[in-house]
């Protein structure tokens, strides 16, 4: 029961959806649930914690051990992986996730970012001919094979750095971008800052092995979530099958993309890393982005990369529990013109939830009660309450769905009399 003892307001939890059955009358009325007395507990919050001299031939570095999910311990041979849904947010693997790691070849999304922002302010053209210097041209590693001397424009370069992984391209574009390669360096730090990398620094624009260069599987997930929201007119590139340059043909490296599981973004490869993906697809509007590091072999990437995504889009679905102004519950108002007022929910409530989580979730309203008068619709008068085992509790926040103007002081009188509003 909700009460108003010695004048003062009573926190009030009240649990709203404890089945199955519970929660598809909910989804299919506008009405709220009858509310159940069911004392509940918080759980606490969980905390979320270069390329390549060669994309093949290295020594193991993989180390099986388990992953956190919210599903229990998953084994993989990763030695660092992180796996989130896109829309939600939710971290559905960790497994050293805010470790510093060797990023390898997965440097060059962050190259590809500060790229397309050029692109996408105008300072930078896809048909701009970009000249090709000397240093790009010995670049070691995996190269698109610039020429000397000639130019090259931006979409071939492009192209050649995220499908080829070439580190010669990298060199070309960071050149004529900003000068020069440190100068381009300078950039993506600063840009990491700015988007919130927090275990990330670079040394140069291709993940080429130097001391003080990391990332970590979390920022390089974070990346791939940017390129995707940021600039969406250029995240094709990252899921061309093939790409051919100076007569020379070659594959996109990512095995995902190239089985169409895929839609994109990059592989990596260094001896201190290990073999490493990001990969992200969409499949029926659920958007998961990847993230695996520290593999022993190129088929332990594509083997172990495959098989984790699949386990994600298996054992995850992203449920919609209320809509935009859905009425969710009615709350007790003191001292005001009506003696409830609606909570409804200010934007659609998403979350990516573990199959099955119906029979083992409860959903609570919490809030001050009653509610003091006056009422100003839209402002936030309590919290969604969502609790499943393996998940911390998530508070989204709920408003009020009408104004509910103050008593007057004959009403107020009267309400102190136990003569309040009958409605």
């Amino acid at each position: 029961m909700m009460t108003r003892q010695g004048g003062h307001n009573v926190q009030t939890r009240r649990s709203l959806i404890t089945s199955a059955a519970a929660f598809a009358a909910c989804t299919s009325l506008t009405a709220p649930m009858a509310a159940l007395a069911r004392p509940h507990h918080h759980a606490a919050p969980a905390r979320h914690e270069a390329e390549s001299q060669d994309e093949n031939g290295a020594d193991g570095v993989s180390m099986a051990s388990p992953a956190n999910t919210p599903l229990g311990p998953v084994d993989t041979l990763a030695r660092w992986a992180y796996i989130f849904d896109y829309t939600t947010g939710a971290v559905l693997m960790d497994k050293a996730s805010n470790e510093r790691m060797p990023p390898s070849s997965l440097t060059k999304m962050m190259t590809a970012y500060i790229v397309f922002a050029m692109l996408a302010s105008g300072r930078l053209r896809l048909d701009q001919q970009l000249p090709v210097s000397e240093k790009a041209w010995r670049t070691q590693g995996s190269k698109m094979f610039v020429p000397l001397g000639q130019t090259v424009s931006v979409e071939d370069l492009i192209q050649g750095m995220v499908i080829q992984s070439g580190n010669d391209a990298c060199i070309v574009l960071a050149e004529g971008v900003a000068g020069s390669e440190e100068r381009f360096v300078a950039l993506m730090n600063e840009e990491a800052s700015k988007i919130g990398l927090t275990n990330s620094h670079f040394m140069n624009v291709t993940g080429l092995p130097s001391e003080g260069h990391y990332m970590s599987a979390h920022d390089v997930a974070m990346v791939a979530g940017h390129l995707i929201r940021d600039y969406p007119q250029y995240y094709h590139f990252f899921g061309e099958p093939e790409f051919t340059f100076n007569k020379i043909r070659q594959g996109n490296r990512n095995v995902l993309v190239a089985k169409g599981l895929a839609d994109g973004l990059k592989t990596g490869h260094t001896d201190a890393g290990g073999f490493g993906l990001c990969a992200s697809a969409d499949r029926n509007g659920n958007r998961i982005i990847m993230v695996i590091n520290g593999t022993s072999s190129s088929n332990e990437r594509a083997h172990e990369g495959e098989r984790l995504f699949a386990w994600a889009f298996a054992n995850f679905e992203n449920v919609t529990l209320f809509r935009r102004g859905q009425l969710v519950d009615q709350a007790p108002v003191w001292m005001g013109e009506h003696s409830t007022v609606s909570l409804v929910a200010p934007s659609d409530i998403t979350m990516t939830l573990p199959l099955g989580w119906q029979q083992r979730s409860q959903v609570s309203v919490d809030y001050a009660s009653p509610i003091m008068a006056p009422v100003v619709q839209g402002q936030s008068y309590g919290a969604l309450v969502f609790s499943t085992p393996g998940m911390p509790d998530t508070r989204l926040p709920l408003e009020a769905g009408e104004t509910v103007a103050k008593l007057g002081i004959v009403g107020r009188a009267m309400a102190r009399l136990g003569h309040g509003p009958a409605n």
